[in-house]
């Protein structure tokens, strides 16, 4: 690969936002033909003018030409850019910021990094424009769909620490949705199941076998159509939540995967899905702090 004298490009530039992937390619093959290759519905003119732009980058944040060899198994950075891209209307909230971590309180329709057809509306994105961090990464994620606290690292030398925390089950995370009644058990109810991905592959589903996915699921008030429930995941699967609910037979109110909606349906901002992440809690594994992060968003068809 060419050696260049670049300065590394600034990642937090409000008009571009940046993904990351491994590009597995012959020696011989160039960047500009490994990113043909994989991205074949991007056409090679457009890759050829993000290289112009110096939009292409190496792992180090450097503008690569179109005509640098490709190192099989590198990561590169591209721009990705979406014409007209659809704002999100809804603001996000910062509850906590240090030299070690940002905790927010997302709102519903928001992803919490570039996907699709969001790479601007992305939680991620806002958060490293609005601090001015690039290193900014989030420590776990929340559904598009939900609403809630996610806690961000701001320094990748510490990351790990943070993330450990989920790994060892020493977070406490509370949860709140609303769902039909689910009169015919006794509460506390525990749900332990296997989980696996589903089909379509951005859905989960529940098979026999050795459970590794586990929720605490406690009423906090009966109503006449929809109770309100508290969720305690002792577990991290995808859509664990949504998907046990809707197996004791009461899917989350507007949850467009599990429930009777249309999954093609555009966003309805009027109504979304009625799941929160409403706490998390646990001691900071650099400062020793303890820390109880709470989101005050309502939940139902009001954001």
């Amino acid at each position: 690969m060419t050696c260049h004298s670049w300065t590394p490009i600034n990642l937090t530039t409000p008009q571009h936002a940046f993904s990351q992937v491994r590009l597995e390619a012959e020696p011989s093959c160039t960047t500009f033909e490994a990113l043909c290759r994989r991205f074949p519905h991007i056409s090679a003119a457009v890759w050829l003018d993000r290289f112009t732009r110096g939009l292409i980058l190496d792992e180090e944040g450097r503008p690569l030409s179109s005509t640098d060899l490709h190192c099989p198994g590198r990561r590169v950075r591209y721009c990705r850019e979406i014409v007209d891209e659809r704002p999100i209307p809804f603001t996000e909230t910062i509850l906590y910021q240090d030299e070690h971590l940002v905790v927010a309180d997302k709102p519903h329709f928001l992803p919490i990094s570039p996907t699709g057809p969001w790479v601007k509306e992305s939680l991620l994105n806002r958060l490293m424009v609005r601090l001015d961090n690039p290193e900014l990464s989030p420590i776990h994620r929340l559904d598009r769909g939900t609403a809630g606290v996610v806690m961000f690292s701001t320094n990748p030398l510490y990351r790990n620490r943070y993330q450990a925390l989920f790994r060892e089950r020493k977070i406490e995370k509370t949860y709140e949705a609303l769902a039909p009644p689910l009169s015919q058990l006794a509460f506390p109810h525990v749900r332990r199941t296997r989980i696996i991905r589903g089909d379509p592959f951005f859905l989960s589903q529940e098979v026999e076998g050795e459970p590794n996915s586990e929720t605490i699921i406690e009423v906090i008030k009966e109503q006449p159509l929809y109770w309100h429930y508290r969720l305690h995941p002792q577990t991290g699967k995808k859509h664990q939540l949504r998907l046990h609910m809707a197996a004791l037979g009461a899917p989350i109110l507007d949850d467009p995967y599990y429930s009777k909606t249309d999954t093609k349906q555009k966003d309805d901002y009027n109504r979304p899905m009625a799941l929160i992440a409403r706490t998390l809690k646990f001691t900071d594994p650099i400062s020793g702090t303890k820390h109880h992060f709470v989101s005050d968003r309502p939940i139902g068809n009001t954001i």
